[in-house]
């Protein structure tokens, strides 16, 4: 009998991952919202760099304050639009001034007749994330199939944006899984480009 602990699988992860995001106080995840605002952003941000982001689901970390301050730099954001099941994300052009309407799976999206935007810097929502740089999402692909589309477009950074407990050991890959260039927690700022 082996003393070794069996391999978690990627569901298993991601049910202990978003228990434990779940666990947090609203108070927590508001603080740690705006927390990751004050964090010196690890990328130059140069006037007109496309910034898209995501409206925050569940018990997500919220990405609005760091864009708002990113768009105060001179940044145009962008969020998400699923077209499809198994289809790349689509970004549209947004501001705050913009009201949201809801998407195909009741997730907050830009209007139908918003311009389609290619983002610079992708900020990804995820359930769990490792040392590595790589993520887990939420089972359905988007953000794989997103990346792979993007970068036969252009260059792009993509950021991961998560609770610190979200972080776990180590994430069994697979050859589609897409790697992160950062994770920004509400405490840290982690740099996985040299890895």
């Amino acid at each position: 009998m082996s003393d070794t602990p069996p391999i978690q699988t990627k569901i298993e992860l991601r049910i202990a991952a978003l228990a434990r995001r779940s666990a947090l106080g609203e108070a927590y995840r508001d603080a740690a919202g705006r927390a990751l605002a004050n964090h010196v952003f690890p990328l130059p941000m140069p006037p007109g760099a496309i910034v898209a982001g995501y409206s925050p689901i569940r018990s997500e970390i919220d990405p609005v304050p760091l864009m708002q301050s990113l768009a105060a730099r001179g940044a145009e954001l962008a969020l998400p639009v699923i077209i499809a099941r198994d289809e790349p994300l689509l970004f549209r052009a947004w501001d705050t001034a913009n009201a949201l309407v809801a998407g195909s799976l009741g997730i907050l999206e830009p209007s139908p007749d918003a311009l389609q935007l290619i983002p610079d810097i992708l900020l990804v929502p995820l359930a769990a994330f490792d040392r590595a740089g790589h993520r887990i999402g939420y089972g359905a692909g988007h953000y794989d199939r997103t990346f792979a589309r993007l970068r036969g477009i252009k260059p792009f950074t993509a950021i991961g944006l998560a609770f610190d407990t979200q972080e776990i050991g180590t994430i069994p890959m697979q050859p589609h899984d897409v790697a992160l260039d950062y994770v920004l927690t509400e405490t840290r700022v982690i740099d996985f480009r040299s890895k």
